[in-house]
């Protein structure tokens, strides 16, 4: 019998509307009790004092590079990085080489996921074969060998009847769409957002037009069809009222927003460094002002990283050549913490655990007794950003040096300590779903 006491916490939890001091004791990989001073056990004890501790952060939207391009990252070097952050799941994109458009490639990154013993894996599976918007991937089958939602990520399905027929297909079949809104022939050869900042630097520019274009075709393909959508990455002020206008109209559609585009805008290329460069750009003020207050209002329903490393070499490259994304676990919860002073705990947990199990569909998000004993210790205290220390091997992201309000102390996966003051452990195999 394994036992894991959490001892000490104000324990936060929107599922149970529970925001108080309490012990938390955890066995045999579920939630065995929550009380006041709980007496120890013959288990390990985890110190929570002056600090939150939550159900288990779930990064909805994560680039694990596996199979075919590990030398950017791996599952397991991701999940080190998962839970580095606090993350005790990842839900990852399916934009690897070869994409993961079949039950066996799904099954690898299952069985990658298991041998790294550390965060629990939930891979997304693409919409349409190789993400080349035009054959539709097998969703039935995907979703029996573990496939948890399903999306092109990285390119838009660029047909609206491809999508609303992939929609049609897969109406009956668990998992949401993630949509990826981007009109390609609108974007061109951005490198940045197109504005001011575009023209000053004479560097070509995406409207924001690109984005919104895409989400308001997919929104109303979602109210035609009633699958539901979540879109992802969202990036401007417009955006966010197209979201509005279609949940007013009963349409099943969710979205998130990144920690980059809460708190960075598109001056970020003064150098001509790529470090900044991500898909969709980074925008202007006034967006990252619309952003934030949509987290504030409930429009937006989860925070995700975009996690997407690179190596070295690759980001070093002129701005034009340089690929896009940069390593984004091991500070979301500090950069979520910048963007939002003052968002109230509660809502903070419900982003980054309680809506994200809730869309994906996957265990999680509460700290119930029977539920998975997955926890997150967290806590306002500063730390500073060290790239070159990051566990992903990703080591490039414009928050490098930056200092940060809120940190992940400890996190449980299954019962099991796999990270906790910043080391890191691999949980037993038998504590693994």
């Amino acid at each position: 019998m394994s036992e894991v006491l959490v001892r000490g916490g104000r324990v936060v939890d929107p599922s149970q509307g529970l925001d108080a001091l309490r012990d938390l004791r955890l066995r045999d990989g579920v939630v065995a009790e929550i009380g006041e001073h709980l007496e120890p056990g013959d288990g390990e004890i985890v110190d929570a004092g002056n600090a939150f501790v939550a159900p288990g952060f779930i990064d909805m939207h994560v680039h694990l590079r596996e199979p075919g391009q590990t030398h950017k990252e791996t599952v397991a070097t991701g999940c080190a990085a998962a839970v580095a952050g606090g993350f005790t799941a990842v839900a990852c994109m399916p934009n690897t080489q070869p994409t993961l458009d079949t039950p066996a490639l799904i099954a690898q990154v299952k069985r990658l996921a298991a041998d790294a013993g550390l965060a629990r894996v939930y891979p997304i599976a693409a919409i349409t074969r190789d993400r080349a918007g035009v054959e539709l991937a097998p969703f039935r089958s995907l979703h029996e060998a573990g496939a948890v939602a399903f999306s092109d990520d990285g390119a838009t399905v660029a047909s609206a009847r491809v999508l609303r027929q992939a929609a049609l297909y897969a109406r009956d079949v668990p998992g949401v769409f993630i949509s990826h809104c981007e009109d390609a022939d609108l974007k061109g050869e951005a490198v940045m957002n197109e504005g001011e900042r575009s023209m000053l630097l004479g560097l070509a520019g995406e409207p924001g037009l690109a984005e919104e274009i895409v989400i308001a075709r997919d929104l109303l393909i979602a109210g035609d069809t009633k699958k539901p959508f979540h879109i992802a990455h969202l990036t401007t002020a417009l955006g966010v009222e197209l979201v509005r206008f279609a949940r007013a109209r009963g349409f099943a559609v969710t979205c998130e927003v990144t920690p980059h585009h809460l708190l960075l805008h598109d001056d970020a290329f003064v150098r001509f460094r790529a470090d900044a460069k991500v898909n969709p750009p980074l925008r202007t003020p006034h967006d990252s002002e619309a952003l934030r207050a949509a987290v504030r209002d409930g429009v937006i329903d989860a925070l995700a990283s975009d996690h997407a490393p690179h190596a070295r070499e690759e980001k070093v490259q002129l701005l034009a050549d340089a690929p896009v994304g940069f390593s984004g676990l091991e500070i979301a919860v500090g950069a979520y913490a910048q963007a939002l002073p003052g968002l109230p705990l509660a809502r903070f947990v419900e982003l980054l655990s309680l809506n994200p199990a809730r869309i994906l569909g996957v265990s999680g998000g509460t700290l119930r007794i029977g539920a998975a004993a997955d926890v997150t210790v967290f806590a306002d205290r500063p730390w500073r950003v060290q790239a070159a220390r990051f566990h992903s091997k990703g080591k490039n992201t414009p928050f490098d040096g930056l200092t940060f309000p809120r940190q992940a102390l400890a996190t449980i996966v299954g019962g099991a300590v796999v990270m906790e003051g910043g080391s890191i452990r691999s949980r037993a195999k038998t504590n693994r779903e």
